[in-house]
């Protein structure tokens, strides 16, 4: 059994804590979505596209990590389902910005108000000024994180 001192074991216990408040929020969350029909790649997607506007097919899939191949499956699907269009882009020949359609805006100008709703009940167990004060640690913690080189 791994013994460590007072600063590994709080690291330790923190870790812990943190990873299933995560999971228990993030279940919360995925089953909210699915409740709606969609699923998360999907809706992850969408939710972008609504909130942030058109976005390059290849931006899309470096910021959810998906693989070439695989996002460009997922927005065929969103397509075909008329969620979505290709556009040209207007400042590359060789890209084209997903957008959404009428169809996926009316989606999510109906569903995306719960959803909100289920994210602020699950964060609703702390204060406003709890919530700044996680925003700033969080922020802190990934940024650091990002920094550090693992060797394998």
């Amino acid at each position: 059994m791994f013994q460590g001192n007072e600063q590994t074991e709080l690291d330790l216990k923190f870790f812990r804590i943190w990873v299933k408040a995560s999971q228990a929020v993030m279940n919360n969350v995925r089953r909210d979505i699915e409740s709606k029909g969609i699923s998360p790649e999907n809706f992850m997607i969408l939710e972008l596209l609504y909130n942030k506007g058109p976005h390059p097919i290849q931006q899309i899939s470096e910021i959810f990590s998906i693989p070439t191949g695989s996002i460009t499956y997922v927005v065929d699907k969103l397509e075909k389902n008329e969620f979505v269009n290709r556009i040209p882009s207007p400042t590359d020949r060789r890209a084209s910005l997903i957008v959404l359609t009428e169809k996926g805006k009316d989606l999510f100008d109906n569903i995306f108000p719960s959803h909100v709703e289920t994210i602020s009940q699950n964060l609703s167990f702390i204060t406003d000024d709890e919530k700044l004060i996680m925003i700033q640690l969080l922020k802190k913690i990934g940024i650091g994180a990002a920094d550090i080189k693992i060797n394998k």
